[in-house]
């Protein structure tokens, strides 16, 4: 999980106007934010409000239709999907999606295809990842399908840190655990930044990925309502007036 090539507090992406959908469906139409290296952004919002969708048109499975999407100051406008994971930019999508009938070093392994490596070479990645989830350690010659939920959300994680990516773009990893699972994922994301990684974190769990964030972007109909350094944010009134849409912008 390097980052050598990646210098403090490096501005990794920056999200200007966005509108994206589905084919004709427009469903973001005026979305911005950024990310910085060892930082965490938050994108929180209600059922609908376009975290998904936007998250989606920056790993490029969604089409950008307004706005830019830049990655180290360069537009993924004309970058496909696959040539972003090379570039660095890690999406675990909402569902903690491993290949359940693979045992969980199977899982790592398939995780960095994209670095070409020998195999001898990414088992050596592999430790990297045992040493920030102890629990896949334990359990490296089990099936996928054998681990809790939470511990599959780990598995997934550390699937996408085996492309040792600068982004790391995480969709609701907090989704159908129980709380005391959700602050032990929380925790091991926030024990992420550390490594100097920029982290998008997509959540519905307001109080617990606040806790975590460096700065918090809220989205409701499509629309960035609240954006800020989650430091100034010292009245959580504010944050839940923009999560329901009381706050203009």
């Amino acid at each position: 999980m390097s980052t050598s090539s990646t210098t403090e507090n490096e501005l990794l992406l920056e999200v200007r106007g966005l509108g994206t959908g589905y084919g004709d469906l427009r469903v973001v139409w005026d979305v911005s934010f950024d990310v910085r290296a060892g930082e965490i952004t938050v994108l929180l919002g209600r059922n609908g409000a376009g975290k998904t969708t936007t998250i989606r048109a920056i790993s490029g499975l969604n089409k950008v239709v307004a706005g830019d999407v830049r990655y180290r100051g360069e537009s993924l406008a004309k970058v496909p999907a696959h040539q972003r994971v090379r570039q660095g930019i890690a999406y675990v999508q909402e569902g903690k999606r491993v290949f359940h009938s693979q045992t969980i070093e199977q899982n790592l392994l398939l995780g960095g295809y994209t670095r070409k490596l020998k195999r001898a070479e990414l088992r050596s990645e592999a430790e990297r990842i045992y040493e920030l989830f102890p629990i896949l350690a334990e359990k490296r010659a089990l099936p996928a399908s054998s681990m809790s939920g939470g511990q599959q959300q780990m598995l997934a994680i550390g699937q996408a840190l085996m492309s040792q990516p600068r982004l790391l773009m995480l969709d609701e990893p907090s989704g159908g655990l129980a709380p005391v699972i959700v602050n032990e994922v929380m925790e091991r994301v926030h024990q992420l930044k550390e490594t100097g990684i920029g982290i998008l974190l997509v959540e519905q769990a307001v109080e617990a990925s606040f806790a975590i964030a460096d700065h918090v972007t809220v989205l409701d109909m499509g629309r960035t309502m609240l954006s800020s350094p989650a430091s100034e944010v010292s009245d959580m009134s504010l944050l839940q007036d923009a999560y329901f849409g009381k706050t203009g912008s």
